[in-house]
């Protein structure tokens, strides 16, 4: 039985801290604690509850947020070509087809846009009609011959009725110069019942017989961080899509402090996923840095003795590349740093390609652009200049 102290430890997490609002469909709590009855001390421990039933007392007291965190870290809206189409990477668009997911990740990077607003966080709302931005989405892919990869998330596709979803499909798929669709689901792992339906079935195997006569690779990518939320029920869904036509079914997960920060814990899950549901481990990103996620996010060089702790234990196709998503550069490989000064936890990045936002920039290439470690995983004298910093800021301000 668990204590009225962990129910108002979750309660005042709402009503003080979390940028997320509470989600989480029965089968996402059926996974947490998943050999036992839970009490306190196993749900406080239990990577599952860690990241996606988040409590007060996990936050940082002393840290919550980095002085740098934002609410639209990657700064993912200010790329937007079209509303909730972001042109970030030179081939490679995002569409964000709607602002809601079945479930909500405390850690989410789309904090700013997704889920219900909280105490906290009013969140950004789009403005336009449903259809109006779609169209004006498969309008702009059609007219950018660059495209060849659209990456369609949200929020999550899995809240996108069937039809919705596939009349933008096959107007993408007819696109000549796109060559790569990658359909983005937290829910593949955490509703499964969904993608199992009929209509699901049935939506899917059209699609996928369109990409494959087409030549387009359709992938379906979902996010898993701990082994223990792996179960048949998700390895009949995924290996269903695989059945069904799709390429590949690939997990992008995030790695976080005390969910998945050991090398045991990251090659469990990698396993998990291989072996138990026919998934490739892709990427494990670093936490971005948005509001009170501190307690969750991991310093660089930690994640550079994961990467090379897990090697050799994987096949190398399905040994997950461990990255940075550096703001206004993208993803970087954890080794790629041009500079790291661990004292202070600051890591410089460069970049190869220019955005929109960048293109009359004639010194972008030249650019360093920072990522920052959590300030408690500094030493004395690095947590000693960040007070400092955050001292003279808030002076300046007042």
């Amino acid at each position: 039985m668990l204590p009225g102290a962990f129910y108002w430890d979750i309660e005042r997490d709402q009503a003080e801290l979390a940028t997320m609002s509470l989600l989480l469909p029965p089968y996402v709590l059926n996974t947490m604690v998943p050999d036992a009855v839970p009490d306190a001390e196993s749900m406080y421990a239990d990577p599952v509850r860690r990241h996606m039933l988040p409590a007060f007392s996990d936050r940082d007291p002393e840290w919550p947020s980095h002085p740098y965190a934002a609410r639209d870290s990657l700064h993912e809206a200010d790329m937007w070509a079209v509303e909730g189409l972001t042109h970030r990477y030179p081939t490679k668009v995002l569409a964000e087809l709607v602002s809601t997911c079945p479930q909500y990740c405390g850690h989410c990077t789309r904090m700013d846009l997704v889920g219900n607003s909280t105490p906290q966080v009013t969140k950004v709302r789009f403005t336009a009609r449903q259809p109006d931005r779609l169209n004006a989405m498969i309008r702009y892919v059609r007219d950018t011959p660059a495209v060849r990869d659209v990456v369609v998330s949200g929020g999550d596709i899995a809240n996108v009725p069937w039809p919705r979803l596939e009349q933008f499909l096959v107007a993408l798929l007819d696109i000549d110069h796109v060559r790569d669709v990658r359909l983005a689901s937290k829910a593949l792992m955490d509703l499964p019942q969904h993608w199992l339906t009929s209509d699901a079935r049935g939506c899917v195997e059209r699609l996928a017989k369109i990409a494959r006569d087409r030549g387009v690779a359709l992938a379906v990518h979902t996010h898993v961080n701990a082994a223990q939320q792996v179960t048949p029920l998700n390895a009949e869904a995924s290996r269903a899509l695989l059945d069904l036509g799709v390429r590949d079914v690939r997990n992008q997960g995030v790695l976080l402090r005390g969910v998945n920060d050991s090398a045991q814990e990251l090659l469990d899950v990698c396993f998990a996923l291989l072996d138990g549901a026919g998934v490739l481990p892709y990427y494990f990103y670093l936490c971005d840095m948005i509001p009170h996620a501190e307690h969750w996010r991991i310093a660089l060089h930690e994640a550079q003795d994961l990467q090379q702790a897990i090697m050799g234990y994987l096949p190398g196709f399905a040994t997950p590349r461990l990255v940075c998503d550096v703001p206004y550069v993208g993803k970087r490989w954890v080794h790629q740093a041009e500079e790291y000064d661990r004292e202070r936890g600051v890591s410089s990045w460069t970049k190869n390609y220019l955005t929109a936002l960048e293109k009359d920039d004639p010194q972008a290439l030249g650019r360093r652009h920072h990522y920052y470690d959590p300030v408690q995983t500094l030493g004395s004298e690095g947590r000693r200049w960040w007070a400092e910093q955050s001292a003279g800021a808030a002076g300046a301000t007042a």
